[in-house]
């Protein structure tokens, strides 16, 4: 199965996203298809071999409406959404003139009736605006220039057998017009009636007038819910500096290839993404991850395209290009995410698949009885145009999609890639939040978080002694001996005088370096004989460890692994490592319980190790000494018990726990198995991100409710004061030209309050 977005041409209301979905649908290998119809683009999955992409944009067509594919690669992408922007700016363009054509001649109108609506007579009045012949002149051009659109796209929908929102429209101003056409024509059947000649020009252009004035300020407004994509699309660099042969040379970003040397210096994007080979520098990455910190890179470390080298310059070799980078990649999943659909959107739009036909139903009706009661066909025209102009499915349309679009938008600046709608829909029903300890809560490397000497910490000789255990350890390849030699260097020991040929020449003379397995390492350095390793180790030697044996049982109290440095067969130090907590676990912890949610470690670890580290965080529930194969077990354990269940880890142990969770999310730093089997990717590994995430599916989605429930009220209150319903108690009537200031306001008022996402901040959910 292949998924193929498409961008869509055409439609005008939530009745044109149902007509393309049933159409795609129907074409044979297509498995799902779903149209956002704020973004105007639809996801299509379907097999290849039966349902081509030629095949389904030929089923689009038959539908009345256009389909192109949407590339994913992001320069390609970039490029058509340039083009789509500029074509959309002609659009408005287009339909800002016919705006205020529209307005103008319906101003004109209005001021030629303004009389016979007051009742009055005035003096010095250009009473000639009066004229129905004049108004037939007017109006005709409005109609049929202006209105175009609405009465094409009605006659689509008729051919098709359905209808729409054009549909509606085409109805309620048609009908005004051509009784206004017969009133002008035949003004003497109407008199023989015993009913006024009156004509209704102004009330069908005025309504054209405020329906594009409604369509061009919605379409201003939807285009800022795309925003992030674009700021996305961006971000990516124009040309890269190459290594080719004896030559530097600058090439587009397109023509980087695998296994390129690139030269990225001070101030730069980096082209793409890859490993540092040489040099080092600060790399701003907070456009891709939501990182504030510049990251320092050094050789072997890996860049991340379209990210901003601040200070160095350096070599790195090219890993992933075109739409295998992270940057598009990204762009992919919040493409997908701003296409799908949340369940929530499913009542809209079962409402939406039989609004038009219900209206048009109900004007029928509101005709009939008025007309029967009344014997007055005047008021029996106004009540029916003003119900067929007031109803509008578009709100209901946009209620959904346009605040998923925002919301997802928003989580992929703060560094937060979030799936589909649905996923972004049930994060906000969590009430349980499951982490994984190592690699999630900690660091995921061990790290030397304490240092003691016999001779006491502040004796002159502890630098040395950091340095005699550096250059021995710098010979390991354990990551507990990359832990200290890392600790040493940030303790101000030179790495470059030490024993290892990479740092050239040396000051210390390392010689008979070998590994015990199981216990240390030892070798003798400029003569002394240093030993590193455990204490069992320590004493088989001979060695007395008896002087930091305190400090040694406090630590592993707190489950740290200890290690001795013995310079010449006498204990000189003692070094505490483990794998540290990330400086923000515990605030997000916090935060998370203040949001009223639980917090629970799932670890493999043992139950000591986990519960000083819960401790550390204020964790109050552990599952410790948990298999790999148990924790999705776990899992569902928790949701036995009525709990809504996150699951937040970074390996491919966690894999089946967060497909199992009802939100599974990964930690961005881990395995790719992980990300995959998540619902939402927390890109910078930064714990925040979990609150930030919730906070922002809470935020959508009372969002989404807004924008429903005001879609929804207005239509159930708008369409039976529309039909007359105040008549008989109050005498109040509503006049169509009111009815279509209402219907344009509707839309335009979705789309503006769920632009109000965009004021979404994360830094606030840490303070409360």
């Amino acid at each position: 199965m292949t998924t193929t977005i498409l961008m869509l041409k055409g439609m005008s209301c939530a009745s044109c996203m149902n007509r393309i979905e049933k159409a795609i649908r129907q074409v044979a290998g297509v498995s799902r298809a779903e149209v956002n119809f704020a973004g105007e683009q639809a996801t299509v999955v379907h097999d290849e071999r039966q349902a081509t992409v030629d095949k389904i944009q030929q089923a689009v067509a038959a539908a009345g409406y256009r389909a192109t594919v949407v590339e994913d690669d992001v320069r390609d992408e970039r490029d058509r959404l340039t083009q789509q922007q500029q074509e959309k700016k002609r659009q408005q363009s287009s339909l800002l003139i016919k705006v205020l054509v529209s307005s103008a001649v319906g101003l004109l109108l209005i001021i030629g009736m303004l009389p016979m609506m007051l009742g009055l007579h005035l003096h010095h009045w250009p009473n000639f605006l009066h004229n129905a012949w004049l108004q037939l002149i007017l109006s005709t051009p409005i109609l049929f220039w202006c209105g175009q659109s609405f009465y094409i796209g009605a006659w689509k929908a008729l051919k098709q057998g359905t209808s729409t929102m054009d549909t509606l429209v085409a109805l309620g101003t048609g009908a005004a017009y051509l009784y206004s056409v017969f009133v002008t024509l035949f003004p003497a059947v109407v008199t023989a009636q015993g009913l006024a000649p009156d004509v209704y020009y102004e009330a069908a252009v005025v309504i054209i007038a405020l329906l594009l004035l409604g369509r061009y300020l919605e379409s201003r407004a939807r285009s800022q819910t795309s925003e992030a994509i674009r700021q996305l699309m961006g971000l990516q660099a124009n040309t890269a500096r190459v290594v080719r042969g004896n030559a530097v040379v600058d090439v587009p970003v397109a023509a980087v290839e695998i296994g390129d040397v690139v030269i990225v210096r001070p101030g730069e994007k980096i082209p793409v993404d890859g490993e540092v080979i040489e040099g080092t520098s600060a790399v701003d990455e907070s456009m891709v991850t939501g990182e504030p910190v510049p990251v320092v890179k050094a050789c072997g470390d890996e860049v991340i395209g379209a990210t901003i080298n601040k200070t160095g310059s350096f070599r790195f070799r090219a890993l992933r290009v075109g739409k295998e980078t992270l940057l598009s990649q990204i762009v992919q999943l919040v493409q997908a995410a701003q296409n799908s659909k949340a369940p929530i959107q499913r009542q809209a739009d079962r409402v939406t698949r039989w609004f038009v036909p219900v209206v048009i139903a109900i004007a029928l009706i509101t005709f009939a009885l008025w007309f029967i009661v009344t014997r007055n066909i005047t008021l029996a025209l106004l009540t029916t145009v003003s119900v067929l102009i007031i109803a509008c499915p578009c709100a209901l349309g946009l209620a959904t999609p346009t605040s998923i679009m925002v919301g997802t938008g928003k989580g992929a600046e703060h560094g937060i890639l979030i799936k589909d709608a649905a996923s972004l829909e049930r994060a906000h029903n969590i009430q349980t939040v499951v982490v994984d300890k190592t690699g999630t809560l900690t660091a995921g490397r061990p790290t030397v978080t304490d240092y003691a000497t016999v001779s006491g910490t502040a004796n002159r000789n502890e630098i040395k002694l950091l340095e005699l255990a550096a250059a021995v350890e710098q010979n390991s390849e354990h990551p507990l001996a990359e832990a200290l030699v890392a600790y040493a260097e940030s303790q101000g020991v030179n790495l470059a005088k030490l024993g290892k040929a990479q740092y050239g020449k040396a000051q210390y003379k390392v010689e008979a370096f070998e590994a015990v397995a199981g216990s240390g390492v030892q070798a003798t350095v400029d003569g002394h004989q240093v030993q590193i390793g455990t204490d069992r180790w320590m004493r088989s030697l001979g060695i007395d460890t008896d002087l930091l044996q305190a400090q040694q049982q406090h630590w592993e109290t707190a489950a740290k692994t200890t290690a001795w440095i013995a310079v010449d067969r006498k204990a000189e130090g003692l070094v505490g490592i483990a794998d540290a907590l990330k400086p923000t676990s515990a605030l997000a912890v916090s935060a998370l319980q203040r949001m009223g949610l639980d917090v629970v470690m799932l670890t493999g670890d043992n139950p000591q190790t986990a519960d000083a580290i819960a401790h550390a965080v204020g964790i109050r529930q552990v599952f410790a000494a948990v298999r790999p194969n148990q924790k999705a077990a776990t899992i569902r354990q928790l949701q036995a018990e009525g709990r809504v269940v996150a699951m937040v880890g970074d390996g491919i142990n966690d894999a089946p726990a967060l497909a199992q969770a009802d939100v599974g999310m990964a930690i961005g730093t881990g395995t790719g198995v992980a990300i995959a089997a998540s619902d939402i990717t927390l890109i910078s590994g930064d714990l925040q991100g979990i609150v930030t995430a919730i906070a922002l599916s809470k935020a959508t989605m009372a969002n989404i409710r807004q924008n429903l429930f005001f879609a929804f009220v207005y239509n159930t209150v708008g369409i039976p004061i529309a039909a007359g319903i105040l008549f008989p108690l109050l005498g109040l009537l509503l006049n169509p030209i009111v009815a279509g200031a209402a219907m344009a306001l509707s839309s335009v008022s979705v789309v503006t309050n769920a632009l109000r996402l965009k004021r979404f901040k994360s830094h606030t959910l840490m303070h409360g």
